[in-house]
């Protein structure tokens, strides 16, 4: 079994946001459905991207379609009221990403007080897609936060020691976007295992929004030579599935 840790919902039928002059492709929830059907995922993470913003109603159509296998991951303005946060706990949203690379979320002065306070409503944990070349300033603030993951492995080689050890004080790492780092993959999902085995959870990153190579079914092989049959079996279910808690799953 496979739970697909990150993936995006694109639906022009709601609202999009220009990034940067730049508007992603529709990829609704049929067409990851073929994708997810043909590798045995049985359940995974929806993330709100850039171009999606504070937007919630995309998210709400995509989980209600997906049904209960699946969860949210959306990004929220520092204002949010307690309800709103409530609400979308109740819809299967699960986490708050700060996507501090490309915008669209809240600002990171916003950090702290909106990651304890979606935790201590809904038990949410944090999200960030962040370069781990930036990870240095903000390793402790990150490693006060109740519940934190990364992204895309952090991205960069240069951040490498830092994000290893942010891992040390329990910091979870997302095994998406291969085609994203400069680095090579294998070493470091056998570094960040052999520190923490519940760290890694595996994700398509489809449809690959901007990554220089976009995810194929040949990532998957690459984590299971790269990890034991215990590990792998960890980074492709356990890990994600004992993080999100998707209530049809848990």
């Amino acid at each position: 079994m496979l739970f697909d840790a990150h993936l995006h919902i694109i639906e022009p039928r709601f609202p999009l946001v220009p990034n940067q002059g730049w508007l992603p492709a529709a990829f609704d929830v049929p067409e990851y459905m073929s994708h997810a059907t043909a590798m045995g995922i049985t359940g995974g993470a929806v993330v709100s991207g850039s171009f999606q913003a504070f937007d919630q109603s995309y998210l709400e159509d995509a989980l209600a379609r997906l049904g209960p296998t699946y969860v949210g991951v959306t990004q929220l303005p520092a204002d949010v009221p307690d309800a709103e946060v409530v609400r979308l706990n109740h819809l299967g949203v699960r986490a708050v990403r700060f996507n501090l690379r490309r915008g669209g979320s809240a600002d990171l002065a916003d950090l702290e007080t909106l990651a304890r306070r979606v935790h201590d409503l809904a038990g949410w944990h944090t999200e960030l897609y962040v370069d781990s070349s930036d990870l240095s300033e903000l390793a402790p603030r990150l490693r006060a936060l109740p519940r934190v993951s990364i992204d895309h492995l952090g991205l960069s080689a240069a951040g490498l020691p830092t994000l290893l050890a942010l891992v040390e004080h329990g910091v979870r790492v997302k095994a998406t976007g291969f085609g994203r780092v400069d680095f090579e993959v294998a070493d470091v999902l056998r570094q960040i295992s052999a520190i923490d085995p519940h760290a890694l959870m595996f994700g398509t990153d489809l449809p690959s929004t901007r990554a220089p190579r976009p995810f194929t079914p040949a990532d998957l092989p690459l984590l299971k030579e790269a990890l034991s049959p215990e590990l792998s079996r960890r980074a492709l279910y356990d890990n994600a599935i004992a993080w999100y808690r998707p209530a049809a799953l848990a």
